[in-house]
């Protein structure tokens, strides 16, 4: 989920904001526009035409609320962001998120999000969509999706393509999780739009078109009422608003979305942001009551004082970024000789003391109560520490902690 307000999860753009990132959009009030057409349920693998269309008669009914697997006491997914370390390739990196999303399958965990981030050199995820596709390919049954695409770089018939052409390709396994954030610095945000003048206060309008040409409903006198989003298959993903503060908490709920929270990054947030949701609830097509998934930072090793030592790694490459010099992730190494002044290590100990660190007992034990606490439905863990055999490993703790089976 990103890096401020509205990127997923969580974004995804996970970070405080550059030091010459501007502030984010808008106060304005939501549109209370119509919540989208009813989502079709996921279609069966008997539907398929060709081998190459990734379906599975194991798919879950419902295509929004999560399965607990096992034991678990709730679902659990995760969020990447190919996230390229110091002495890795993007290449490199990009295996790892393949390796990973295979192994989150067969651990049993429920959904695997990835964002959109752009110039950035510690991360590789830049175009979910394209990212999906492999990670499609390259899986049978998790449910794959964007954490999210930060909708104001893009015009809605882009994306309404682009996820249906995923949806065909994996009946019923795709989320379409939408961001309101650049996810990037103010003259990359320029690049990517072109003299667009859309920004984060026009999302609710710029949603209102991608729901109709997802739906095909414009209304018959709408200018875009004779165009096609193509392809158009019998189903298309659910739509998830992402965010980090009270604006598409509030939206969703009016709206009548599932809402993902980036608790990673803005926790003090979390509660007013969901009560606020669960507020402005209204029924709709898709949800006849809330669906809240929050994103959590989360590290797990056999040793507590190396899930914390791992964890400084991530934290400094958060510092570099709020200090506009972003990188690859640090190594340990570098984590643990960096001069750190006395308002830099405020910030690490800050940012490290909102993750769920320690031994697998002990992460299971947090993330269950935060769930708690927060009353979220999902939890949602991701890790951007150095090292895709430590991020990799820490998943797979995690997912026996919790109590998760392989999926069947």
């Amino acid at each position: 989920m990103a890096d401020k307000e509205d990127r997923a999860p969580m974004s995804t753009s996970d970070a405080p904001q550059r030091a010459d990132q501007g502030p984010e959009g808008s106060g304005a009030t939501p549109a209370t526009g119509p919540a989208s057409a009813a989502t079709p349920g996921p279609a069966s693998a008997d539907t398929a035409d060709s081998g190459s269309v990734h379906a599975s008669s194991a798919l879950v009914v419902d295509p929004i609320r999560g399965v607990a697997r096992g034991t678990a006491p709730a679902p659990l997914s995760i969020l990447d962001l190919a996230t390229i370390g110091a002495g890795y390739t993007p290449a490199q990196a990009l295996a790892a998120t393949t390796a990973l999303a295979q192994s989150a399958e067969r651990w049993g965990y429920h959904r695997f999000w990835v964002a959109e981030h752009h110039g950035m050199p510690g991360v590789a995820s830049s175009n979910p969509a394209v990212l999906i596709a492999h990670l499609g390919a390259n899986t049978t049954t998790l449910r794959l999706g964007s954490g999210g695409v930060m909708l104001p770089n893009h015009a809605p018939l882009v994306i309404a393509e682009q996820f249906g052409l995923l949806e065909a390709l994996n009946p019923g396994r795709i989320d379409l999780g939408l961001g309101r954030a650049p996810g990037t610095d103010q003259a990359t945000a320029r690049a990517l739009r072109r003299g667009r003048t859309d920004g984060a206060e026009d999302f609710p309008e710029q949603l209102s078109e991608l729901t109709h040409f997802l739906d095909g409903s414009f209304p018959a006198n709408h200018p875009y009422a004779r165009l096609t989003a193509v392809p158009k298959g019998e189903g298309r993903p659910p739509i998830w608003l992402l965010g980090s503060s009270g604006f598409s908490a509030q939206l969703a709920g009016r709206l009548g979305l599932p809402f993902a929270f980036a608790h990673h990054f803005s926790a003090a947030n979390t509660e007013p942001a969901l009560e606020l949701y669960r507020s402005s609830f209204r029924p709709s097509a898709v949800l006849d009551t809330p669906y809240a998934l929050i994103g959590v930072g989360a590290v797990a090793t056999e040793e507590e004082k190396q899930a914390h030592r791992h964890a400084r790694t991530a934290a400094l490459g958060m510092l570099r970024l709020r200090l506009g010099t972003p990188g690859p992730i640090p190594t340990l190494a570098e984590a643990e000789a960096y001069p750190y002044n006395a308002a830099e290590a405020d910030f690490v100990e800050s940012w490290i003391g909102n993750l769920v660190l320690g031994t697998p007992g002990e992460v299971a034990d947090g993330l269950e109560a935060l769930r708690n606490r927060t009353g979220a439905d999902e939890l949602m863990v991701t890790s951007h520490v150095h090292g895709h055999e430590v991020r990799h490993r820490s998943y797979g703790l995690i997912a026996e902690a919790y109590g998760l089976t392989a999926a069947s």
